[in-house]
């Protein structure tokens, strides 16, 4: 009797597990995935498109925005403005058919401010889980929908900060948190709202100590955190411009902190075998050309682990946009001056490069033991994974692409200047 139930209880199992599995692949809920870290598990997403070849369906998005789909069931969520930014929107399209299901005005300020010539007013990406969305414009706003009905649940408008360059930092939920980074040239902070009422939980400014000694360009970031779980606890893992910061998510409290940098972080941390990797804001030597550094660090520690818990650092050129992908141990990325590297994680070694001649600001994803590159031409350049560069593929469609596509139901959502589309093989 017991065997019978110890037999019946791992089927369970089994099943809990591969219900679990598919659930990861059709839902696909923040900016570089629902666990943030741009790795979809579907096993068959398309390697060859163009304009005409593999398009299930193709929707025009009117005005500009460079968010990426959020995907839930048979929803997809991204968000748009105006190019002016005086109409911020959020909409929903069907994930079958790429018709619009609904258009929600959720903001229009009477006051926007400059932002940079390659920023939108709408390049935070939504988040989204069952029966809510979450959508972030930075300074100008955050609001909750219920996407059964495209109603507002709640709104705020006074979280604030002098972006300088436009809004960048996506939001992402925390149990019953929705966490917002708003680090400005003026005033640099961490909130945690309740994702039902909007209120505020808790909220940390970074430290004076570190920044007081920055000039006020140099004390912007746009990056999104990382949750990670080191030891059975879990950690807010947020790279700011003057330092990277882990703190306790219930209570944003601080757990320990690494000092480097002078100016701007943009692209996330990223996590794997008990790892963080992060790229640096701009470090300036006494003499010599600006730089930033990917570090490895062992995120175990407490208080300044600067000096005590940095595994390996690599020099790398500044403005460093696109977030790395890591997969078994390798590490993905192509850097500002267009150089696409394989990284071993555990050394920071190279173990293979190659120069491109694209412009990449889109974070790659991997997919089915494959990597997906998108450059801002709208060329995505697919490699195999592996410790030796195969080239699968590559394949264009019309438009300037600066948002990170989506993989679910081995389809790919990707964005475009004007249009989003469905990308999969028939």
């Amino acid at each position: 009797m017991r065997k019978f139930n110890i037999f019946i209880l791992t089927g369970f199992l089994l099943i809990g597990c591969q219900i679990a599995l598919v659930a990861q692949q059709v839902n696909w809920t923040h900016f570089r995935g629902s666990n943030l870290d741009g790795i979809s598990m579907d096993q068959n997403a398309p390697t060859i498109w163009n304009d005409s070849l593999n398009i299930i369906w193709k929707s025009k998005i009117n005005g500009k925005g460079w968010s990426s789909p959020v995907v839930y069931g048979d929803q997809v969520w991204i968000s748009t403005a105006s190019e002016d930014g005086k109409q911020m929107f959020g909409i929903c399209l069907n994930s079958k058919s790429g018709k619009e299901v609904y258009k929600i005005k959720l903001f229009e300020p009477g006051t926007t401010f400059p932002k940079h010539d390659i920023n939108t007013f709408a390049s935070p990406t939504p988040c989204i889980e069952k029966e809510f969305v979450y959508f972030h414009f930075g300074t100008y706003g955050t609001a909750c929908v219920k996407t059964s009905d495209g109603s507002v649940i709640w709104k705020r408008t006074d979280l604030n900060c002098d972006h300088a360059q436009g809004p960048g930092s996506s939001p992402i939920i925390y149990r019953n948190l929705l966490i917002l980074h708003l680090e400005g040239v003026d005033v640099q902070y961490i909130v945690a709202v309740n994702k039902n009422t909007g209120k505020t939980v808790w909220k940390k400014d970074r430290p004076k100590d570190c920044y007081d000694k920055l000039l006020p360009i140099g004390k912007k970031a746009y990056i999104t955190p990382i949750i990670i779980n080191v030891k059975g606890k879990d950690l807010l893992i947020s790279n700011g411009a003057a330092a990277c910061i882990a703190y306790n998510p219930e209570t944003g409290e601080e757990v320990w902190r690494l000092i480097e940098g002078e100016d701007s972080t943009i692209a996330m941390p990223f996590f794997e075998k008990d790892i963080v990797y992060f790229y640096t804001s701009f470090v300036t030597p006494k003499a010599g050309e600006q730089y930033c550094e990917l570090m490895a660090v062992d995120p175990s520690g407490t208080g300044d682990i600067t000096k005590t818990h940095i595994i390996w650092r690599l020099k790398s050129p500044v403005l460093q946009l696109l977030t790395p992908v890591i997969k078994n141990g390798l590490i993905y990325t192509i850097d500002t001056k267009n150089n696409l590297f394989c990284l071993d994680a555990k050394t920071g070694t190279s173990i293979y490069t190659k120069r491109l001649t694209g412009k990449y600001n889109s974070s790659p994803i991997y997919a089915g033991g494959k990597i997906y590159f998108t450059s801002t031409n709208g060329e995505t350049f697919i490699i195999k994974e592996g410790r030796k560069l195969e080239i699968i593929s590559r394949n264009k469609l019309r438009g300037d692409v600066f948002a990170t596509p989506a993989i679910v139901n081995n389809s790919i959502i990707m964005r475009t200047g004007t249009n989003l589309y469905c990308i999969g093989a028939h």
